[in-house]
């Protein structure tokens, strides 16, 4: 989070503590969206979802004893086109 901050300081003109409640308002932002259900997308960046996992049966893999994972939401992050095309040029 700290690098973030120094290149939106720099790159916006901004001060770091400028540039550190910009981020953190947007990481906010996002995390309220999310917990709410939403997808946020961010054009050229991409899309942030929320996806269910279902309970399952696991293994202890110190006995090997099953144990039951339960259900979960976790966080899913798809890149955009650009951010794809930008990392493989």
């Amino acid at each position: 989070k700290a690098n973030l901050i120094d290149a939106v300081a720099q790159q916006a003109d901004l001060s770091k503590a400028a540039a550190e409640r910009a981020v953190s308002a947007t990481v906010e932002a996002i995390q309220e969206s999310l917990k709410a259900g939403d997808t946020v997308t961010l054009a050229g960046l991409g899309t942030f979802s929320v996806s269910a996992r279902a309970e399952r049966v696991g293994r202890n893999p110190k006995t090997g004893e099953p144990i039951t994972v339960p259900a979960s939401k976790v966080p899913k992050f798809k890149p955009a086109k650009g951010l794809k095309d930008t990392v493989n040029s």
